[in-house]
This record gives structure tokens, sequence and C-alpha cells, in this order.
């Protein structure tokens, strides 16, 4: 917690989205109603593929799950990005940058993995239907969702220890909206090297083992998809995967525009365009994909109202 110079840096400055005093308000205005948006949607989700009878398999299963991450660091970022809007000073505690730099990694890496294993899901559910309901057992399924949350939890600690364990130079403005790792290593005085070597170590395992996972389930759906005699039987198995391929392109086509284009194109307004869209757009695009296109959900959503209604009647 001291800095470099031996004065005590208890808040950082957070640059925050725009500098411009006229579009404070009306960005204010737009982003309270995305991120109110995806808490809807995203609780909503939460909600609905727990009491719902109908949405008890195990693609529900961890769509519920897909939803929490969905819920939980869009609300790592977005209120406090909020309240900087219509803050004099974006100031943010040094603890409070802490937690929710920790937090905000346990959730994104935590939904690439769940994303990876809704895809081994679907690959089993398309080329070995009949061993379904035995190889995404209840315990299965738990444990595909408990090891992304407890992996995500010991390497957010990892890193947020790391960082904050280290000495900062005393230069306290963060060059983003909010704390990520990246922003707060370029003012550290001590550890940037090694730091930053876990964090591309990490960052680079958990994007290319969890697309490769993603890949090579979606290569075998679509071998198996192309051997089926039956057209109608392609259309469903099409129409299965395409909510979920849908949203897996739009993730993981923005973190790899985000962190794998050269050092030499890295602007800080092209970074927060794509840090905007991962933690806020993404998060509230999610539902709308999967209850536009499911008929279940579309159906327990009606269903759900229906009971709402006639209890208030």
């Amino acid at each position: 917690m001291e800095a470099h110079n031996g004065t005590v840096l208890s808040e950082f400055i957070l640059m925050g989205i725009t500098d411009r005093p006229e579009l404070q308000a009306p960005l204010f205005g737009l982003f309270l109603i995305i991120y109110m948006a995806s808490v809807v949607g995203n609780l909503g989700m939460v909600i609905l593929t727990k009491v719902d009878s109908r949405l008890q398999t195990p693609m529900y299963f961890f769509l519920r799950h897909l939803a929490f991450t969905d819920l939980g660091y869009s609300t790592t970022v977005g209120p406090k990005m909020l309240v900087n809007f219509v803050a004099d000073q974006n100031k943010i505690s040094y603890y409070f940058c802490a937690t929710q730099l920790t937090y905000f990694l346990v959730f994104i890496i935590s939904e690439l993995f769940i994303l990876a294993a809704m895809s081994y899901a679907r690959y089993v559910a398309i080329c070995n239907p009949l061993l379904y309901p035995v190889v995404m057992s209840q315990t299965v399924c738990q444990v595909l969702v408990a090891m992304p949350y407890l992996y995500s939890i010991f390497e957010s600690l990892l890193i947020a220890v790391k960082i904050f364990d280290s000495s900062f130079c005393g230069y306290s403005v963060i060059r983003h909206f909010y704390c990520d790792s990246l922003p707060l290593l370029s003012l550290l005085c001590s550890n940037a090297n090694e730091i930053g070597l876990i964090i591309l170590i990490s960052a680079g395992f958990n994007l290319i083992f969890s697309l490769l996972i993603v890949l090579v389930s979606y290569l075998l759906i679509l071998a198996s998809i192309l051997r089926m005699s039956s057209a109608e039987g392609r259309r469903k198995a099409f129409s299965t995967c395409g909510s979920h391929l849908m949203v897996v392109t739009v993730f993981y086509g923005t973190l790899i525009f985000m962190y794998v284009q050269p050092e030499s194109n890295h602007s800080f307004d092209t970074d927060k365009m794509a840090s905007i869209f991962y933690t806020l757009i993404i998060p509230m695009l999610n539902p709308l994909i999967y209850s536009l296109r499911n008929k279940d959900v579309k159906h327990a959503l009606q269903s759900t109202w229906k009971r709402i209604c006639n209890s208030l009647s």
C-alpha cells in the first residue's frame, strides 16, 4: 500500500469513459438502461431456469451459471462506472479497487470455461444422444461448473495479491473506467515484469485452452451433422447450437480483438470500447439471444408471467 516515494496510496483516480462534460448525462442514461436490462435479463434467466420444471436439463443448468457470471462481472463494473458519471472526481479506494479486480477476474475467467463446458455438452447431446443422460449427469455438470469457479478464484486472488502487494510509484491515475490488471500494471514500481508474465501466461492459457475445447467440440458436431441423412435432423441440430455459437463468437471475438492485436495497434479509446462491449453489452445480449431463439425459454417465460398475473389479479 505504500508508494515508492514513501507516501501512502489510499485511492486511485479512474479516467472514465470520456472527459467531455456534455456527454456525461447522455452516457449515464444510456449505460443505466443497458445495465438495468442486463440485470433484469440475467437475474430473470437464473430464476426461470431454477423454478421451471421444463428447464431442469444440463443445457439450462449451464445457462443459469452463464447468466450468473454475466450478472457478476457486469455488476462488478457497471454501478461504479455509473456513479463516476455523476461524481466530481472518479475516485476509487485502494481496497475497493483490489476487490473490483478480484471479482471481475473471477467472473470473466469462469465464463470462459462455462462456455467451453456448454460446447462439450452440445457435442455429447448431438454426437452421443443415447449416452447424454449418463455422460452429462447432475454430478458431472456440477463438477464442470465447480472447477471453473475454484480455478478462477485461485487465479484472480493470485494476480490481485501480486499486484497490490507490490509498490506503486505514486502516480494514481488508472487509464480505464474500472480496475483492470493491465492498467494497474503500468502504475507499479516493482515486480511489474514478473506480474506481467503471470498475467500473459494465465490469459493465454485460459483463452487458448477454453477456445480449443469450443473449436474441437464444434468441429465434431459439424462432422456429425454432415453425416446425418435427414434434412430435418440437420436443421434441428444447427438450431440447437445456434444460440450458443452466437454467444461464443461474440464473446471470444471481443476478447481476441482486445488481447491478441499487436501492441502497436493498441489505443486507450479502442480498448475502452472493447471493454464496454464485453463488460456491459454482451451480458445484456446473452439473455436476449437465448430467450428469443429458444422455444422452451419463451414458453417458460410466458407461463411464469401468466402465473404472476393470475396471482396479482
